[in-house]
């Protein structure tokens, strides 16, 4: 029997591990334009967004948004735009990748319950379906094209 890896690595797709969070999400490390930090990865999020107080430690440069965000418990949550970022995943890298910016204080509350660490910002359906994203449940990795 053919393995996923085997067969996504041989068609070019990147492999990034995971680490499985209390709360059933999927944590992975990127950097953002040169800078280090912690993303849930989060199909069920239409958008890739970053937490609005982490805005700085990125080096973000934000536009308004007319945008209001919703989410895990929390609605019409007013939202900036940062464009044009790089984001870098181990040895894998995106440029020219826009970010939602608001407050995530309610998904970093919601893991300080079950005592996981909070985590800047999560990486949302955009980016999955814009890298063909394969997501091995077994084996906790993430494979990117």
């Amino acid at each position: 029997m053919t393995h996923l890896r085997s067969i996504l690595e041989g068609n070019g797709f990147y492999r990034i591990p995971l680490k499985k969070l209390a709360t059933g999400h999927y944590k992975l490390s990127a950097k953002i334009n040169g800078v280090s930090g912690d993303f849930i990865l989060d199909t069920g999020a239409s958008t890739s967004c970053i937490g609005i107080i982490n805005a700085a430690h990125f080096k973000l440069t934000s536009e308004k948004s007319s945008i209001t965000a919703a989410g895990a418990g929390a609605i019409n949550m007013e939202t900036s735009l940062a464009r044009n970022n790089v984001l870098s995943i181990r040895n894998f890298q995106l440029k020219n990748i826009d970010f939602v910016l608001f407050d995530l204080s309610h998904v970093n509350e919601a893991l300080f319950q079950v005592k996981e660490k909070e985590v800047h910002g999560i990486i949302g359906a955009d980016f999955l379906k814009q890298r063909r994203g394969v997501i091995d449940y077994g084996r906790n990795c993430l494979y990117v094209l």
